[in-house]
């Protein structure tokens, strides 16, 4: 007659096997140091600056509650609308022609030709200069009597003798997508390139065999391997880019403001009273910056599955 093996009674989880590297808690014990960290340098003071945004005037002693008044000031402001504006057109356009060139140059420097190496690191000068120096040297470009970009714009009547690309407001912006197209340009390819590495070459021989052109293989080989390194370059310039103050600091000084600049501007070189309006300002750009990461963890979500 067959017999049937008693269940042997499931055993007690010991302190060790709790405290397992596998499933247990230690893994949340040896990454505490470093969230407690990121809650002191991050976590505090984003709340701290939403607080004080809630406030009349943060920076004196009897500071009182006015809800969302300096959030209705700052909405009913033409020059932050304006920033608004101006901020997303820099960051459209700016991170769109990084994305296209940046694709651009990875392919090209991800083939085997000689020097490669060399040209690989040749490509990341402008990405390893900071962005005061970039638009410090572009600055001295677009001079109106020596710089060499305003020369050839005036000898290809474009903008009139004497005149420079920094007289309009239009004219600003355009200057500093360009000095971000070229200094960030190299930063898109570099991730690019991190993930045209990873495709295996098997794949274009097949393709290759059946007949298959570049195009195609483009199309449906590397574009599709390459979209999450894609959407995470895109993510990594689209916040830098909202939070532009350099470009326009050096290039426009007050006559054309990027959310960023004019939060700069009313926190530190206004009165106390208008401190709180600054706040305001960093905190809605805070709030743009954590939808849009949203947005894009909702799409890479979408592209995995």
């Amino acid at each position: 007659m067959a017999t049937q093996a008693a269940e042997v009674p499931a055993r007690r989880q010991t302190l060790r096997d709790r405290l397992d590297l596998g499933s247990g808690i230690a893994p949340y014990i040896l990454v505490l140091p470093t969230v407690v960290v990121i809650l002191a340098v991050a976590a505090y003071p984003i709340l701290n600056s939403i607080w004080l945004s809630f406030l009349d005037n943060p920076l004196s002693p009897s500071a009182s509650f006015t809800g969302l008044t300096n959030y209705i000031t700052l909405f009913h402001s033409n020059t932050f609308i304006a920033s608004i504006g101006t901020t997303f057109v820099f960051t459209i356009i700016s991170v769109a022609l990084e994305t296209v060139l940046g694709l651009g140059v990875a392919l090209l420097i991800n083939g085997m030709f000689p020097g490669r190496g060399l040209v690989r690191a040749a490509i990341l000068v402008p990405w390893a200069f900071p962005t005061i120096i970039s638009a410090e040297i572009w600055l001295l470009m677009y001079n109106d009597r020596t710089g060499i970009i305003s020369y050839f714009m005036q000898q290809m009547h474009i903008i009139p003798p004497g005149a420079t690309l920094l007289e309009t407001s239009s004219g600003i912006v355009a200057a500093s997508i360009i000095t971000d197209v070229w200094k960030t340009t190299p930063f898109m390819a570099l991730l690019i390139l991190a993930g045209l590495q990873v495709i295996p070459s098997e794949l274009y021989e097949a393709a290759s065999v059946d007949g298959s052109s570049k195009f195609q293989q483009f199309w449906t080989i590397t574009l599709p391997m390459i979209t999450g390194p894609l959407i995470i370059a895109l993510l990594f310039r689209t916040l830098a880019a909202l939070g532009v103050f350099d470009l326009f600091y050096v290039l426009a000084g007050n006559q054309v403001q990027s959310m960023a600049s004019y939060s700069y501007e009313y926190m530190f070189t206004r009165t106390t009273f208008d401190f709180a309006t600054g706040v305001a300002a960093a905190v809605v750009l805070f709030a743009t910056g954590v939808i849009i990461s949203i947005i894009f963890a909702i799409v890479m979500r979408v592209t995995r599955s």
